[in-house]
């Protein structure tokens, strides 16, 4: 979907440009003197008098009561993830699958039905899996790059649909708008995790998604040096996750908000350099001898390349590929590369590499790495900052070493 929106930063705050909002975004959000916010660092706030406390305990997400329900800090990062979004507004979480779990336990109770995907971030995967049916509420995994048969899977009892679209670790795709045309007139909300393509890449509202959740740990910190979550929604249904945001307990710090403010700051700049990087990396190592496959929505080979192009303006950051070799090769691959870095996540400045298979044994079965399509010799990217040059040097005396 291409930003068709006018240059100027004249007039509404509809007008402004991604790389606008993710400065001035929050602009309407507490004292203007500073231009570097403070981090309002207490877990309490004071009341004037007795009306007063009365009416900051009974106001929902006020931002100067008690940092469980909320804080200015807090307030800022969330005006300017919602006018990425699209969305009237936004709530923190203390990391992804706070907001995750936050969201499907708001919407959710006994005897509703929950259609997810195949593909899912593992966490998220066991939250259907496992906590969800203890308390009552069915789920159905459906393959998530055939709308018909999610479509096929609706009941009378379906309340949510739960979609990642680029799905971790292979990078399938779902079709949003579709999705969104089939479940808003029958009233059923659609949940989007936006985490691997950041809204620079991808606007799932504006494709009629009801509510977008991030691991904001991931691009929208940048720096891997905080965890958070953000939920994007309308104000009515903020008020309803809220109401068991503030049950749950998965607060964000303070400290940890005004760093996720700062690192927001430089998101477009970022997922610019990494987009170029990761599409680059991913056409030279499609070219490589010691590569099977590589598996990558900017890529034309990739099976879903016309829907990523349709609802993408960018591809991300992560790439997956399989090595020639199987299990062992891929192992010596990842272990001889120098600039990337073994560790998990993604969207941050450095290079990121994990063996998938290795990675997902310990909480996968066998059946369930199947079903995603995990094979042995899978090795997952998250592309960094680096110039791309010294990452192809690095990626190419690695293949070589297998």
């Amino acid at each position: 979907m291409k930003d068709t929106r006018p240059a100027t930063v004249h007039g509404s705050r509809a007008e402004w440009r991604d790389e606008t909002l993710v400065l001035h975004g929050d602009s309407a959000q507490g004292d203007s003197s500073s231009v570097v916010p403070p981090i309002y660092y207490s877990a309490t706030f004071r009341a004037t008098d007795a009306a007063d406390f009365v009416e900051m305990a009974s106001t929902p997400r006020h931002s100067t009561y008690y940092t469980r329900y909320g804080n200015p800090t807090h307030d800022r990062v969330a005006a300017i993830v919602a006018e990425l979004e699209g969305t009237e507004t936004a709530l923190l979480t203390g990391s992804g699958m706070g907001a995750i779990s936050t969201t499907a336990l708001s919407l959710l109770k006994a005897g509703d039905h929950l259609i997810a995907q195949t593909r899912h971030y593992m966490a998220t995967a066991k939250l259907f899996d496992e906590l969800l049916p203890r308390l009552g509420v069915e789920v159905s995994l459906v393959e998530q790059s055939d709308a018909d048969l999610i479509e096929a899977s609706l009941r009378a009892e379906t309340k949510l649909i739960m979609l990642e679209t680029p799905a971790n670790p292979t990078l399938v795709l779902t079709d949003l708008r579709r999705i969104a045309s089939m479940a808003r007139p029958r009233g059923i909300l659609t949940v989007a995790d936006n985490t691997f393509a950041s809204p620079i890449n991808q606007k799932p509202h504006a494709l009629g998604i009801d509510i977008v959740v991030h691991s904001a740990t991931k691009a929208l910190g940048g720096h891997h040096d905080l965890m958070a979550g953000v939920i994007c929604c309308s104000n009515a249904l903020a008020e309803r996750i809220w109401a068991t945001h503030i049950i749950l307990g998965s607060v964000l710090s303070p400290m940890d908000g005004w760093l996720l403010l700062r690192g927001v700051r430089t998101l477009s700049l970022r997922m610019a350099r990494i987009n170029d990087n990761a599409l680059e990396l991913a056409a030279w190592l499609e070219r490589h001898p010691m590569v099977e496959r590589v598996y990558y929505p900017g890529l034309s080979s990739h099976p879903q390349h016309d829907l990523a192009t349709r609802q993408m303006t960018g591809f991300g950051p992560v790439i997956a590929l399989a090595v020639r070799g199987g299990f062992e090769a891929a192992s010596r691959f990842v272990a001889s590369l120098s600039l990337a870095i073994q560790a998990v996540s993604l969207g941050g400045v450095h290079t990121l590499v994990v063996h998938t298979a290795a990675m997902w044994a310990g909480t996968m079965t066998e059946s369930q790495m199947r079903d995603a399509n995990i094979v042995p010799n899978l090795v997952r990217l998250a592309v960094g900052l680096e110039h791309i040059d010294d990452l192809k040097r690095d990626f190419d005396v690695a293949l070589n070493a297998i």
